[in-house]
């Protein structure tokens, strides 16, 4: 199965250039008017992927659309600076990558089992932050981005559901067609459970990217060396770097 583009669903439109073109221009009319802050957010690449969240209908899409901008206006994740999350970066639970993929997508690495806070306010201000500056270094011809979530000292203590809850939220409706795999590595047995709990909160779109990869199942390796540069991928996650996490070495917005 190649991964160099997301699969998508089997009732997704498929329009022509021109088609897409104006269901841009409808969407944009629908949220007009808006002011100099939000325009650059709008732009037509931006408003498309609201659009495909939405399968091309310019009324959904707008609706989403208008949410996302409100939250922006109010949140300001774009103004959220290191300082304000350092505490939260200290384990390396969430770090982008020094490599991107094979296909340029930005690596967002996620431990969720080196979770080091129990402010569930800071953990989603920090994983805005790393979003933020995930989509800053994504390559100009790329919109997506890699999750790839390591669950080394994973357990059931490790996780809140409300932050998973918000998290799912977050990713789908204000960041939407961002992600283009979520890869979940050596996931322990009692995750299962867990999923069945979590899946109910995602889109099929989203759960459809999520790939399950163990260490000792060939198989499944295949997926990170289709992946990535099984050089530049660090050991605890398959590849032959031995890079270990520093907050030094840590990307800075």
């Amino acid at each position: 199965m190649s991964l160099r583009k997301s699969k998508s669903s089997r009732a997704e439109k498929v329009l022509s250039v021109k088609e897409q073109q104006q269901k841009i221009d409808e969407v944009r009319r629908l949220i007009a008017p808006l002011s100099d802050e939000l325009l650059s957010f709008c732009s037509d690449a931006s408003i498309s992927r609201f659009l495909r969240a939405r399968n091309w209908n310019p009324e959904k899409a707008a609706k989403m659309l208008k949410e996302t901008l409100k939250w922006r206006l109010e949140y300001k994740p774009e103004s959220i600076h290191w300082g304000d999350v350092a505490d939260e970066a200290k384990t390396g639970k969430i770090y982008r990558a020094d490599y991107k993929d094979k296909y340029g997508r930005t690596v967002l690495i996620m431990r969720p089992g080196f979770q080091n806070t129990n402010s569930a306010k800071g953990q989603i201000k920090y994983l805005v932050y790393c979003m933020e500056n995930a989509i800053l270094n994504l390559a100009s011809d790329q919109e997506q981005m890699v999750w790839l979530i390591d669950f080394q000292g994973w357990t059931m203590a490790s996780v809140s559901l409300k932050v998973t809850r918000e998290t799912a939220h977050i990713l789908q409706d204000y960041y939407p067609e961002r992600l283009a795999y979520g890869i979940l590595y050596n996931p322990p047995k009692i995750f299962e459970s867990f999923w069945k709990v979590v899946k109910p909160f995602l889109e099929r779109k989203t759960y459809k990217k999520v790939r399950f990869v163990y260490s000792d199942i060939p198989e499944s390796q295949n997926i990170m060396s289709e992946l990535f540069d099984m050089d530049e991928l660090e050991q605890a996650l398959g590849g032959r770097n031995q890079y270990t996490f520093n907050t030094r070495t840590l990307p800075v917005k």
